[in-house]
């Protein structure tokens, strides 16, 4: 069975939404409720502002992808386009998914900085440890900081599908001459 570059695309944009469905829906619904000296602390993921960021982040990623999965299951029936057409779509496509892959990565990176500086406090600034009162709530964000940098990566394979089905529309010897 041979797969083309097609479905192989469809497959890892479905992994990538799944990755990052999974990666909101860990960011969402993560808190703990401790009770230190008779007062009930609750920490969530809206009390750190890039938590907040990343699950905006990776939900419009994961609507996006999964727009350009239904997109592209749409186009491949209709085969009624020119080629200065499809080459003008696969410029969109190929920006659109470089942008939506270098956001969610900064996203993933800030939110990991910011869980860094939860994990081990820092002084001067008088921030206090979280993991050692709140172990299951950083647990569950280290796991959706996983998921996110996994589908950063599923998405960065897409983004290099959408450059070579960009570029291979073009002529090797002319420079940004379509293939007639």
């Amino acid at each position: 069975m041979e797969l083309s570059i097609q479905k192989i695309e469809a497959l890892i944009r479905l992994s990538t939404i799944v990755m990052l469905v999974l990666t909101a829906c860990l960011i969402g619904l993560d808190s703990q409720t401790k009770v230190i000296f008779y007062v009930q602390k609750k920490a969530s993921f809206k009390d750190l502002r890039a938590l907040v960021g990343l699950l905006y982040i990776t939900s419009l990623a994961a609507a996006y992808n999964l727009l350009q999965l239904c997109c592209s299951s749409f186009s491949a029936s209709y085969k009624g386009s020119s080629l200065q057409s499809y080459a003008y779509l696969a410029w969109l496509r190929y920006i659109l998914d470089q942008a939506v892959v270098y956001a969610v990565f900064a996203g993933n990176l800030a939110a990991l900085e910011h869980s860094f500086l939860v994990l081990t406090g820092e002084e001067n600034f008088q921030w206090l440890k979280w993991c050692n009162k709140y172990t299951r709530f950083c647990t569950q964000i280290g796991g959706s900081l996983l998921c996110g940098f996994v589908a950063s990566l599923l998405m960065f394979s897409i983004a290099s599908i959408s450059a070579f089905n960009l570029f291979r529309l073009y002529s090797p010897t002319k420079f940004m001459h379509l293939k007639l």
